[in-house]
């Protein structure tokens, strides 16, 4: 999965007190979604008037659990697991962009050439 947002060691850190509330803010609205007293007004409640209070409750709930996870995502800051807390902060790999960097000025000066393709292979460049 590519991303538009990556993260280095200090930014990801300094998101995390935000994170925190964030995930706070997302449990508390998940736990009044599965209520038990509140989902059992919700099937009593009218349907011609969207469940009164208890459905008033339950979609406000909902709204601010969206509302929590659609800011994550503004961020670039992936959610995988609410009740762990477990978040990813995408990053690329500096050694591994500093290795791609080479590879392209040895091209670039004729060390190296690419075969080109949807899987492209380095060889030396004949002389």
């Amino acid at each position: 999965m590519r991303h538009d947002q990556h993260f280095t060691l200090e930014q990801a850190r300094a998101e995390l007190p935000w994170v925190a509330e964030r995930l706070a803010q997302m449990r508390d609205a998940r736990g009044r979604l599965t209520d038990e007293d509140t989902r059992h007004a919700l099937a009593g409640g009218s349907v011609g008037n969207g469940g009164g209070a208890a459905g008033r409750a339950v979609g406000e709930a909902f709204l601010e659990l969206h509302a929590a996870a659609a800011a994550l995502d503004e961020r670039g800051i992936v959610l995988r697991d609410l009740d762990r807390g477990l978040i990813d902060f995408p990053a690329v790999s500096y050694t591994h962009l500093e290795a791609l960097e080479q590879v392209d000025d040895l091209i670039a000066r004729g060390v190296l050439r690419s075969t080109g393709g949807r899987f492209p292979k380095l060889a030396l460049a004949r002389s």
